[in-house]
């Protein structure tokens, strides 16, 4: 599961992959998202706080970014239920131009459902039936409450029915997705990496270490619930894998996000990391402060505007020139110290570090 910023700001990535020299014939007009009505292949129990949902239809044939998915984002579009607990239908989305957020907006609450963000944790788009993964968090409150998209989760069964929203290959105009935004992950020329996150941002996490080239080095930290939600991960990198239980041992659960900031300041070090050399290694300046109960902390050297890369340690140095680059991902306030924890205490570039706040503790999503 993963938040972020509002669909007509966050444009996603498109697949140049296949089809490539027919996607370059296409008019300038065809949209760069689309709305895929698919329906559920298969469900997966994969532990205690993490089910697999696994989504097929031939329209995915037209779904895809340029290369390897990574960490990309789509919108998952939640029915809603009608008194007599069926689903009202699913509504017609036109991606024709950017304005299907706007029309989504302007229909009945009763009936437009829910929209929530996701990433595609794995994709068979050239099978004979074209299929994708998507691992959901199933959060639930002391009397079993949970948001729309865990609720839907609890209760899917093969044959339901489910439009998402996500990157049409036909778009593909350009030889790489780097214009676009549904892929965070830039590593640019880094080879050394930190990988961190809390359960929302397990599933990005996993895609991105199984694409990992094997020269890359560094830390993966992943913190859930309990011990039972560790999960098999590989990667070709050399990429040492930790998982952090708040719920272990049994009676000394941990408050949400101190693990991950105890083995984040455990692996990277104060000014002088010797894991990396900087061209300054010392402290850094104050970030501007972000107030993550009104406003989305997600910054990214893709989304860093002249203004942000100017007051860098390197405003010269273009993002990804560095050999050191961190993406962090979870809920926002706990990112946010992280945040200042690796750009002020450790000095480390702000262009070569993605901070996203997929979530808000105590705020509930669109």
């Amino acid at each position: 599961m993963k938040s972020g910023p509002s669909p007509e700001r966050t444009p996603l990535a498109v697949r140049a992959g296949r089809n490539s020299a027919a996607a370059r014939q296409q008019p300038a007009t065809e949209p760069m998202t689309l709305a895929f009505n698919v329906t559920v292949s298969a469900v997966q129990e994969l532990s205690p706080n993490f089910r697999r949902v696994t989504f097929g239809g031939y329209s995915l044939r037209d779904f895809g970014v340029h290369g390897d998915t990574m960490d990309l984002r789509i919108k998952l579009m939640i029915p809603s239920l009608a008194d007599d607990g069926m689903q009202h239908p699913l509504p017609t989305f036109r991606m024709e131009n950017s304005s299907w957020y706007r029309e989504w907006l302007a229909m009945e609450i009763s009936t437009r459902g829910s929209m929530r963000t996701y990433t595609v944790r794995q994709a068979r788009l050239d099978a004979v039936y074209p299929e994708i993964d998507v691992d959901f968090v199933m959060h639930f409150d002391a009397d079993g409450n949970g948001g729309p998209a865990a609720n839907w989760a609890l209760n899917a069964k093969p044959g339901g029915a489910l439009t998402l929203i996500g990157p049409n290959n036909r778009a593909a105009h350009c030889v790489t997705a780097e214009t676009y935004s549904g892929i965070e992950w830039r590593p640019g020329l880094a080879q050394r990496v930190l990988l961190a996150g809390d359960e929302t941002a397990v599933p990005a996490i996993s895609a991105i270490l199984e694409n990992l080239p094997g020269y890359m080095t560094g830390h993966a930290f992943l913190e859930v619930p309990e011990a039972g939600d560790f999960l098999d991960l590989s990667t070709a990198a050399d990429v040492e894998i930790t998982w952090l239980a708040r719920g272990a041992p049994i009676g000394r659960s941990r408050p949400h996000g101190q693990l991950l900031q105890e083995a984040v300041r455990s692996a990277v070090q104060l000014p002088g990391w010797v894991g990396v050399t900087f061209p300054d290694a010392a402290a850094g300046p104050e970030p501007e402060d972000v107030n993550v109960d009104r406003d989305i902390l997600w910054e990214t050297p893709a989304r860093m505007d002249t203004a942000a890369i100017s007051a860098t340690k390197n405003p010269g140095l273009p993002s990804g020139a560095l050999p050191f680059y961190a993406w962090l991902a979870g809920e926002a306030a706990v990112i946010k110290e992280l945040r200042r924890y690796l750009v002020r205490d450790v000095g480390i570039d702000r262009k070569q570090v993605a901070f996203m706040g997929y979530w808000r503790q105590g705020k509930a999503e669109l």
